[in-house]
This record gives structure tokens, C-alpha cells and sequence, in this order.
């Protein structure tokens, strides 16, 4: 939403730009100090995950206990009618579907949305100037860059657009839907909880245009369906406003592989140039007779290919959580006769081993790898970071549940100190984890 380079709707301070290099962006036009909100955004569409079915309201994404189901297809859960009417012109385009369907219906994600930006682009029939500038056309798209098996999975996706939303969908040609699918893929959002688990997908066409950078100086959280971002290092006037696209706990090969595969570009930033903390995130054990390189490189690509094998099975639900756990301890019993406990590929089995854990009820399990995972992630990740605040946040809670409750307490201090600053100090997160500490 931009008028002549500035931003509107949202607070002042910000202009758009262009630039032969990067292409479009933004830079603030006024100081902004740590912590403080640039702009918050509505998502222009947004969906909730399946998986949060019956516990989060499928209108506002609110998380709480005795939600009303859909009278017709008893899936979809709102907090009160008002919710409910506020979503059945998105929700009528699954509600008798997936009674017709039954175990049958099952759109992807990115299909789901995709649906739900072609209803609302026919709603809009004489939009204002806003909404003009909102819409998803003005997207990045990088259908030329897709691979095949990119494209085999857009393919698919497609089908099933036609299967379960021709109902109520008039379909733009083919090569329309391609970009828009690819446009989506660009710029879509993941929204997530104070934890971090993935809540649903939005588009928001203000917060796409904001760059990457490895070393960011704004973070993106939410609150409800609408995005926020605050500032994570003081800016001065001219600065660019800069999030992360992707983790950046991993080396820069990493990094750089993931934003290829993902956003078709490589990082130039500082932190990319200097390589200043890939040492540190491939710590080898320290030993009088020091490791040939040949050993260290063939342990980082068998890490890798864990990560990878880990990935594929839980997306495939192709082992038992038992199974699993056995998985992350094999390759960590591997990767620790040569790697340190604080390096990246030890650090990712051991978060995956606590998710495991915490999925069984394993507390003590889930506490000895959470305690081993605090240190290195604050050393290695950014100031402010959602990635160490949510570790915290989880190992409090589970001290909590236990009743290890000063040891709780100090964990949800540490998680709040850095929650204040990238979810604000209002925010509904930050007074639940005050009323969890018994603060008011």
C-alpha cells in the first residue's frame, strides 16, 4: 500500500525504492530504536493450517479452548458468530467440499490460499486505491527459474484446485495460475505462534517487499492474521529495512543453497561476505591430533543428509515417533565423534530429539536437549532472535509442568526479554507468558 514512495495505512517513516540491484524495497525516512513497531499489516488472504483444526479460530487464528464448529461440514471452528460470518465468504469455498470429499479432500496449503486470493480478487469488482496496490499482481514471481520437479508439484497443485474448488472458482488460464502459484511460493508468510509452530499461510503484500538480509534489522511476528514488524537494531533515516527469509542458524553454503533453491538469489550480505561465524557453527571436537579436512567435510555432508532423511520421514509420516528419536540419537552418536555439541548439524538432531520428546510427554528427555540447545543458539543466532526466545519459552513451560518451577520462571524471563522487543510489550503473547510466571 504505497502512494508516490511513501507508505500508507500504516505508520509514517517508510518510502519504497527501486534499485537495478535488489529491485523494489524499503528504507525507513525517520530514526526507529530497537523494539519499536514500523508497520503492522492485514494479511490480504490468510489460512489456517488443517492441523489446527478445533483448536484456533479459523477467522482470527485466536488459540483457545471451547470454539463452535461449522453447523454444515462440523470442521471448521470459530470463537463466536461473529467470526463465523466474518470468514464464510473464504470458508464457503470448502464447507460442502469437504463434507462431499470426506477423507478425499486434501488441497495443499499453498492450494488452499491460492483459492482464497482468486475469491477475493473476484469480491474486489471496484476496488479502492489501497486494495489496488495491495493486490497480488504486484508480486514477485520466478516461474522461469522453477525446476521440474518445481513445476510437477505446481501441476498438481492445480489439479487439485479444479477437483475442490471449481464449485465456486472461475479459473484464470493456465499460465496465470502458474504465476500466481509461483508468486505465492515468493511471497507467502508462515504464521506462527510464540513457539513457532506453523499456525497457517498468508500473503502480505506490504511486508514481500522487504529484503533479505542474514543479518536483519527487523523481525516479523503476529498477532492474530495481522503481521508486525519491529525494529531489531536502531536505524537511522536511509537505512533498508531488512528481515531473514529463511533459519539462519546454518554456515553461509547453507544459507546460500536454501535461498537459492527457495527464492532463486544469493546473499551478499556482510555476513556472507566474512563468513564471520562459520567456524564456530562447524565446531570440531578439540583434539592434540586435529581432524584431516576430508574427515570434518565428509561429517558435514552426512549431517546434511540426516537432516534431509529426518525431514522426509516426519513430512511423510514414514516412521514412529520412537523411530525417529532412535534417528536423531544414531546421527548424533555419529556426528559426535567428530563434531562439538555446540556445532549446527548436532544442534538441529538435538531440536528435532526435544520435539520428538515433547511429542511423547518425555519431559526429562525434552529438558536435556532444550538445556544443551540454549547456550550455542544464543551465541549463534542474532540479537532478539524467535528461534532462542521460543526454545526458552518451551523449556519453561515444560519446567513448569513439572513443577521445577524457579528453574521455569528464569526461562520465561529470559524468553519474555526478548519477546518485548519482537512481539512489542502489549502483544497477547507476552501477558499470557506474565500470567503463566503468576505476574499480572
Amino acid at each position: 500500500c504505497m502512494k508516490d514512495g511513501a507508505m500508507t495505512g500504516s505508520i509514517a517513516g517508510l518510502k519504497r525504492f527501486t534499485s537495478p540491484v535488489k529491485g523494489r524495497g524499503l528504507q525507513v525516512t525517520r530514526p526507529f530504536k530497537v523494539g519499536e513497531l514500523l508497520f503492522s499489516s492485514p494479511a490480504y488472504s490468510c489460512v489456517l493450517s488443517v492441523k489446527e483444526r478445533g483448536s484456533c479460530c479459523e477467522f482470527c487464528f485466536s488459540r483457545k479452548e471451547g470454539l463452535a464448529r461449522c453447523g454444515k461440514c462440523r470442521k471448521a471452528c470459530y470463537c463466536d458468530l461473529k467470526c463465523q460470518k466474518g470468514d464464510w465468504p473464504m470458508h464457503k469455498l470448502e464447507c460442502s467440499a469437504m463434507t462431499a470429499f470426506g477423507e478425499n479432500w486434501c488441497p495443499s496449503e499453498t492450494t488452499r490460499l491460492v483459492a482464497r486470493i482468486l475469491a477475493k480478487k473476484k469480491m474486489q469488482k471496484e476496488p479502492s486505491a489501497s486494495e489496488k496496490m495491495l493486490l497480488i499482481g504486484e508480486l514477485q514471481s520466478h516461474l522461469e527459474d522453477e525446476d521440474n520437479e518445481k513445476r510437477e508439484g505446481t501441476e498438481a497443485d492445480i489439479a487439485a484446485l479444479y477437483r475442490f474448488y471449481s464449485k465456486h472458482l472461475e479459473m484464470p488460464d493456465h499460465k496465470d495460475l502458474l504465476t500466481l502459484y509461483s508468486q505465492v511460493a515468493c511471497n507467502g508468510f508462515t504464521v506462527e505462534d510464540d513457539e513457532l509452530f506453523q499456525m497457517g499461510a498468508a500473503i502480505y503484500p506490504d511486508v514481500a517487499l522487504i529484503n533479505h538480509s542474514c543479518l536483519p534489522s527487523v523481525i516479523v511476528t503476529y498477532n492474530g492474521t495481522s503481521s508486525e514488524v519491529r525494529a531489531v537494531q536502531n536505524m537511522k533515516p536511509g537505512d533498508e529495512v531488512l528481515i531473514s527469509y529463511i533459519d539462519l542458524l546454518y554456515p553461509t553454503e547453507d544459507r546460500n543453497k536454501r535461498l537459492r533453491e527457495s527464492y532463486y538469489f544469493t546473499c551478499d550480505c556482510n555476513e556472507c561476505k566474512t563468513k564471520s561465524k562459520d567456524n564456530a557453527k562447524v565446531k570440531v571436537r578439540k583434539r592434540s591430533d586435529p581432524f584431516e579436512p576430508q574427515v570434518i567435510s565428509n561429517m558435514v555432508r552426512y549431517g546434511r543428509n540426516s537432516i534431509r532423511e529426518f525431514r522426509f520421514k516426519c513430512l511423510n509420516s514414514l516412521a514412529r515417533p520412537s523411530e525417529l528419536l532412535e534417528m536423531c540419537e544414531q546421527s548424533l552418536e555419529e556426528m559426535g565423534a567428530v563434531f562439538d555439541d555446540s556445532n549446527v548439524y548436532m544442534l538441529h538432531m538435538m531440536y528435532q530429539a526435544m520435539g520428538v520428546c515433547i511429542y511423547m510427554q518425555d519431559a526429562d528427555g525434552a529438558i536435556r536437549y532444550g538445556k544443551k540447545l540454549l547456550k550455542p543458539y544464543s551465541k549463534l543466532y542474532p540479537p532478539y532472535s524467535l528461534n532462542v526466545s521460543s526454545m526458552y519459552l518451551k523449556l519453561g513451560r515444560i519446567y513448569m509442568n513439572v513443577e521445577r518451577r524457579s528453574e521455569g520462571v528464569s526461562a520465561l524471563k529470559k524468553a519474555l526479554a526478548i519477546m518485548e522487543v519482537a512481539h512489542g510489550k502489549d502483544h497477547p503473547y507476552i501477558k499470557e507468558v506474565r500470567r503463566e510466571m503468576g505476574q499480572k
